[in-house]
């Protein structure tokens, strides 16, 4: 499986980020530059408050100090750190925007030595899609503080989601020493997937998970979040009794954890198990993404109930219509697998990849091109996608389709081929879409 993947009744897909793809995104929906916090620092709770509880008294005992003292930057840049934790656990959009709103403020009463601030203004910023704004503030951070190798990997993490990848290869190969950092593993796997070195990155990832499970004073959420990277990158790749061992634990950590409930209806999914893909979606509740409300409407479509499909369809495209921010991937990616509106998803995807020229940009704007019949125009675009050598079975089967478009069978059967052998799950129906084209072009052969 590639990505947060959406499917469709004829068609489907998924998406990177994880970013991308978006497996998130294709986005990653990653730690922040710190090194994981430390419980230590806060209010005294009982040991019995859950980690919400003891979140939200930490974010009222340091709202009132602030406001109390006009001049603490300390308590400011507490308080965005902590919206930016709260943000992180229930996709709430409003508490990454406090978090940002938090941490200009610090920076405004104080600039140096303010690390946490600068830290948790980037992170806010890249979590809301503002990418250049997020260059701009962690370049600052590591100039302020250019021996935390945190804070690189922070940069190194923007300047993938840029497609600045020269810039982004030298960032992560001066990393590569603290690949041991639960900060920096998970981005330098990110590299070496874009890179097309899954094996590496498996390692990397594999490593940094054990590690956080073993580590007691990390917040659930970071630790749930562990577990969600590793079982994204084993969907990606077709590992699914690694990916559902690594989701049972992800849950156990965090059962309500709305990223791992739609990664595991994206797993039911692969397997055409449709109603537990249904269950699972739905158990995200309020924190279900587009992604996971589309998924769970190709389920219901899958049962034949057409009409609680479209509900769920409209509400998936809703949600990207009441919240149009740069580069909604998934709710492109949602448009184009559902045949919605393509010209103005193709508008979007031409705008955004002026100032985003990364691998997964063009994979949808390849793919929106297609849609929309500009067969030609795809393929340029393709060679762009293809251009670091990432090993990501949705990009192969796009190429494939996308040259089959074009008459060039020998080149079609290839990207085809590489899709299924890199994951024959990559999805529940455009695997059989592969299939399909593969049989049809054996055919032609014989003729």
């Amino acid at each position: 499986m590639s990505r947060t993947f959406v499917l469709v009744p004829i068609l489907a897909l998924a998406v990177a980020g994880a970013a991308t793809g978006v497996w998130a995104n294709r986005s990653l929906a990653c730690l922040s530059g710190a090194e994981p916090s430390r419980s230590g620092a806060t209010p005294e709770v009982s040991a019995r408050t859950s980690d919400i509880e003891h979140r939200d008294r930490n974010i009222a005992f340091y709202a009132e100090r602030a406001q109390r003292d006009a001049y603490s930057a300390a308590d400011r840049a507490q308080l965005a750190a902590l919206y930016l934790q709260r943000a992180r656990e229930t996709s709430a959009v409003e508490d990454y925007r406090r978090a940002e709103d938090y941490a200009r403020a610090s920076l405004a009463l104080r600039s140096f030595r303010n690390g946490k601030a600068h830290l948790a203004l980037a992170s806010s910023l890249l979590a809301q899609h503002r990418f250049a704004e997020a260059l701009d503030a962690a370049e600052a951070l590591v100039a302020l503080e250019p021996e935390r190798p945190s804070y690189r990997a922070l940069l190194g993490e923007i300047q993938l989601e840029l497609g600045h990848y020269d810039d982004a290869r030298a960032t992560f190969r001066a990393l590569f020493a603290a690949r041991d950092n639960l900060a920096v593993a998970p981005r330098l796997a990110r590299w070496a997937e874009l890179e097309g070195r899954p094996g590496e990155a498996w390692k990397v990832l594999g490593a940094a998970r054990d590690e956080a499970a073993r580590r007691k004073d990390l917040p659930r959420e970071q630790v749930a979040w562990f577990h969600l990277r590793v079982a994204d990158f084993a969907l990606r790749y077709g590992r699914l009794r690694e990916a559902r061992r690594v989701l049972e634990r992800g849950l156990d950590v965090a059962p309500d954890d709305p990223r791992l409930l739609a990664a595991a209806a994206r797993l039911a999914a692969a397997r055409r198990h449709w109603r537990e893909a249904i269950r699972y979606g739905e158990r995200a509740g309020a924190g279900a993404d587009i992604a996971t409300l589309g998924l769970v409407g190709d389920g219901y479509a899958a049962l034949g109930d057409i009409a609680r499909a479209e509900a769920y369809w409209r509400r998936a495209d809703a949600a990207g219509v009441k919240r149009p921010e740069p580069y909604n991937r998934q709710w492109t990616l949602f448009l184009l697998d559902h045949r919605w509106r393509l010209p103005e998803a193709l508008a979007l995807l031409r705008e955004e990849i002026r100032g985003r020229q990364d691998v997964y940009g063009y994979d949808q704007l390849a793919w929106a091109l297609y849609r929309t019949g500009d067969y030609a125009g795809a393929r340029l675009a393709m060679r762009q996608a293809l251009r670091l050598g990432t090993v990501d079975a949705m990009i192969f089967f796009h190429a494939g389709m996308i040259e089959q478009a074009l008459g060039s069978n020998t080149a079609a059967r290839s990207y085809l081929r590489a899709a299924l052998e890199t994951n024959p799950y990559f999805h529940p129906f455009q695997v059989e879409e592969s299939r399909r084209v593969l049989r049809e072009l054996r055919e032609l052969e014989r003729q």
